[in-house]
């Protein structure tokens, strides 16, 4: 078996050297085709990973809060009957979740979750002098919180502690306010006001959230939000995020409270991502389509150039399938060595991005590079679709028959 597939190994290398122009030119297509995959793959996984990273960065997985009040009619209207019934809205209003302290350890013991932090909720006013801006305040149990959002990751400036009569803010509204880090502001909601005192500024990632982001005490908001002892959320962190559009329908069947997903709040840009999933795939198929192509013509014309040497090889003890195994064989060179270069290709590429595509900042607007998996996974496919694309050729070279092809 060796000195067979050594036969075969041999004749499939000639004939690709004999041809070396129609090879070359097809093993730099398929390097081609290898590397557009692997570059726009790592590019939009880069995009959609930095895209991802921004959205959750600043928001949980999954936030459950009360149902929000509604105005029941007064009775039903009987058939035949006719009403003239106005109904108006009733104003919302910060509402805790009722029990909230013992539905916390419930959640931490779902299977996916990551972490549970209680928030108390509201707008208001941020003001310092004649200063006045519109915040959203929020209080959190620190450690709970930064382990929802990554909160003392983002602080650029100060230090993340937050104990009573301490606020940390928004870089935007800090700017706003002309406040640095130590400086005083006050805060006012309805007919409460305190002041507290900054120790940190943050930057969430996004300019509006930088813009009125006010975080104090859980019990500090409770007080001026008129809700002492309450929740208005609870923020979730998962394991896996893919999974919170199914555990919010899970909680929302199990308990009677509003439960929302990342993905519903976010509903055009998952629909953007599946778009660029979906982009990206037919890109990699017609790509590959390419590549099949390109090979199985090349191919074709390889037999047909070699139809004499073909049938001298019949003639002289080679077999269909030592024929069929040869033309096979080059498929296979063909795709391995296209797809070598093609990744090599890929990392130059994105190397290349990396150091020319910045942001106002001088830093990469992204992180992009090729994993060792993609490479791989590419590289592979690649090479099974060189092995494919000279299905047809070999067949056809292996039902020459050698007298003919002798003859012509």
């Amino acid at each position: 078996m060796i000195d067979l597939l050594g036969f075969e190994r041999r004749v499939a290398w000639r004939f690709l050297v004999e041809g070396r122009v129609q090879s070359l030119l097809i093993v730099v297509g398929v390097a081609a085709g290898v590397a557009v995959v692997a570059f726009i793959t790592a590019l939009i996984t880069g995009l959609q990973g930095n895209t991802l990273s921004k959205t959750l960065g600043a928001q949980a997985h999954v936030t459950l809060r009360t149902l929000e009040d509604v105005v029941l009619p007064s009775r039903p209207v009987k058939p035949g009957e006719q009403a003239l019934p106005q109904t108006q809205a009733r104003a919302q209003r910060a509402r805790s979740i009722a029990n909230w302290q013992a539905l916390v350890p419930l959640l931490e013991a779902t299977p996916g979750v990551a972490a549970v932090s209680p928030m108390v909720s509201g707008a208001g006013l941020a003001q310092r002098g004649d200063a006045t801006q519109a915040m959203a305040l929020m209080g959190v149990d620190l450690d709970r919180y930064d382990r929802i959002v990554g909160l003392r990751g983002k602080i650029v400036a100060g230090r993340g502690l937050l104990g009573p009569g301490e606020a940390i803010i928004g870089t935007e509204l800090a700017a706003d306010l002309g406040i640095r880090v130590g400086d005083r502001l006050m805060l006012q909601t309805g007919s409460t006001s305190d002041a507290a005192r900054v120790t940190a500024l943050v930057d969430l990632g996004v300019r509006e959230l930088n813009r009125r982001t006010v975080i104090v005490p859980l019990r500090a908001a409770q007080s001026l939000l008129g809700l002492p002892g309450g929740a208005t959320t609870l923020d979730l962190a998962l394991t896996d995020p893919w999974q919170a559009q199914a555990l919010a329908a899970e909680l929302g069947r199990r308990w009677p409270y509003e439960v929302e997903s990342w993905q519903q709040a976010n509903a055009q840009l998952v629909s953007a991502l599946n778009a660029q999933t979906v982009s990206t795939t037919l890109i990699r198929v017609v790509v590959m389509l390419v590549v099949v192509l390109g090979i199985a013509s090349v191919l074709v014309v390889s037999v047909v150039q070699k139809r004499r040497e073909i049938g001298i090889l019949r003639a002289m003890g080679a077999t269909r399938g030592q024929m069929l195994r040869v033309f096979l064989l080059q498929g296979l060179i063909v795709g391995a060595v296209g797809s070598t270069a093609g990744v090599v290709l890929a990392t130059g590429l994105v190397k290349g991005f990396v150091s020319f595509v910045r942001g106002s900042d001088g830093a990469p607007l992204f992180v992009i590079n090729v994993p060792p998996m993609l490479a791989l996974s590419v590289a592979a496919v690649a090479t099974v679709c060189g092995v494919l694309a000279a299905v047809i050729p070999a067949r056809r070279a292996a039902a020459l028959d050698p007298a003919q092809a002798i003859r012509m």
